[in-house]
């Protein structure tokens, strides 16, 4: 995360805005995965208006990566001082789509971070993060399992992509920026990468990880 050399104005707006900040609703379902999720008109709803309120807007920026996004998120209060984070993310396809799918979750999760956003179902209960494998069959809630054959599942053609993105999750994980770990692991789309990568890491790294998910699902008091 970066800042200004000066925070002495936007650190306690920042603190008046996230005591309005309430929980983005998960109004969106991804039948891929049979879960609800905030999607990113229902996070900037969260936001905006408390952000507002003491003079704080956000911006978000799009930059290239390698085979993938690089999100920047900022919130800039009025006198001129700001607080920024980037996260990076892989295209599960390299076409316009898979881009498109990046940079919208990209925006998605920055943003709620940056802010604190908790994310609540819309039926006001907790929420963990679902997956399935390739049959539907659930594997748990909160993180995703470890499998051994996973990588047997995987195609052949996104091995390399799976192995490059298991590189970078163990490079953010080493600098401590667990959050943006969490988001590329996240940015998988299919249950059996997402399991075969899961299973790579070892213990303390999943540790890590389940702890920023259940940050992301938790509810506001």
């Amino acid at each position: 995360m970066n800042t200004s050399s000066s925070i002495a104005a936007i650190a306690p707006a920042l603190v008046k805005a996230q005591a309005d900040i309430k929980s983005a609703i998960k109004d969106a379902t991804n039948p891929h995965f049979r879960s609800k999720y905030a999607d990113l008109a229902s996070v900037v709803e969260a936001v905006k208006a408390p952000l507002l309120k003491q003079q704080i807007i956000f911006l978000q920026g799009v930059h290239d990566a390698l085979d993938g996004v690089a999100v920047e998120t900022m919130l800039l209060h009025a006198s001129g001082e700001w607080i920024s984070s980037t996260l990076r993310l892989p295209a599960t396809k390299q076409d316009a789509q898979g881009y498109g799918s990046a940079i919208t979750y990209g925006r998605r999760y920055g943003l709620m971070a940056i802010c604190g956003v908790p994310a609540e179902d819309d039926d006001g209960n907790a929420a963990a993060v679902a997956t399935v494998n390739a049959k539907g069959v659930p594997l748990g809630k909160g993180v995703i399992k470890p499998s051994d054959g996973a990588w047997d599942r995987v195609e052949p053609s996104r091995k390399g992509v799976i192995t490059d993105t298991l590189t970078q999750v163990r490079d953010f994980l080493a600098e401590n920026r667990d959050v943006d770990a969490y988001g590329l692991c996240e940015s998988l789309t299919d249950p059996d990468e997402k399991v075969a990568m899961w299973s790579e890491l070892d213990s303390k790294q999943r540790a890590r990880l389940k702890k920023v998910a259940a940050e992301a699902n938790k509810v506001a008091a």
